[in-house]
């Protein structure tokens, strides 16, 4: 018969993982829809059980968020204004029931291309911490995620926590998605970014499509031409040629590969207008 597994240690879990195939559990609100039969197949090691995994923490080196924190977790929790896309994404995560199940690390590992989370993460420049029986190791999101619903974790590893630096927990985030409906729905293209800026310019900028390519990216390019521009007509810097060269987008049944990058290009230039017009707003 299949075992169910809910240790209340870290180590047990570790141990666990060690000498078994498992299927790590969490809120599951991935893991149900995916499978057709009344219940998960195999082993199922839930974690959810485990002190070391939950809570949100902050010290020097920066922000800590464990692997069991939920997405209404994110929403609840007081962090910097670099966390507001982050938290602008956990409110665009299906229904209220999935945020209050639905863990941020879960959504990672699922690496669904259009994964809500991933890009605002990414402009935090988060690393993803993965702990085995024999050690730890931090991964950048970006090797983390190796593809369309493929991830670098081995399978005698979980994910412990994601990681964010304390020196990108400045500026401002923001995030924006494009579905068929306002909720409950999956992104057709979605962008993140975090501003940092000075006198009216732009001194550092992190932006990232999601929904676009197999996994979230970066626009390096669009990051490197924007810092120094002023904030209030750096939206002009952004064009199909300034966007489209990162992504690779699809054809499916939610919008074709043309449109995903033209909704990309609009939704990054959106977050850059809307950055512009709250510093106006607080400057007045």
């Amino acid at each position: 018969m299949p075992a169910y597994h809910r240790p209340s240690t870290l180590a047990d879990a570790l141990d666990i993982l060690a000498s078994d195939p498992v299927t790590l559990a969490a809120g599951c609100t991935d893991l149900y829809p995916a499978t057709q039969a009344k219940a998960l197949p195999g082993d199922i090691l839930d974690i959810t059980a485990i002190p070391d995994l939950q809570g949100i923490s902050q010290d020097d080196a920066g922000w800590r968020i464990g692997a069991a924190v939920t997405w209404a977790e994110i929403i609840r929790h007081h962090m910097p204004p670099a966390f507001d896309g982050l938290k602008r994404a956990a409110r665009e995560v299906g229904s209220v029931q999935i945020q209050t199940a639905g863990t941020v690390a879960g959504n990672l590992c699922t690496a669904s291309p259009a994964g809500d989370g991933a890009p605002c993460l990414m402009t935090l420049d988060a690393e993803v911490e993965l702990m085995s029986a024999t050690g730890t190791r931090r991964l950048p999101l970006a090797a983390f995620l190796t593809g369309a619903r493929r991830t670098a974790r081995r399978d005698d590893e979980l994910v412990s926590a994601i990681r964010i630096p304390a020196r990108a927990a400045s500026g401002e985030g923001d995030f924006l998605k494009l579905g068929a409906r306002r909720y409950l729905v999956i992104s057709i293209a979605m962008a993140a970014a975090r501003f940092e800026t000075k006198d009216g310019a732009i001194t550092r900028a992190a932006l990232a499509v999601g929904a676009c390519s197999p996994t979230a990216v970066r626009l390096t390019e669009l990051e490197k031409a924007l810092e120094g521009a002023p904030l209030a007509t750096a939206a002009k810097l952004v064009s199909p040629a300034t966007v489209a060269p990162h992504l690779s987008p699809i054809d499916d049944i939610r919008g074709d590969a043309g449109y995903r990058s033209e909704a990309a290009t609009e939704l990054v230039r959106r977050l850059i207008l809307r950055c512009a017009e709250k510093r106006a707003e607080v400057a007045a």
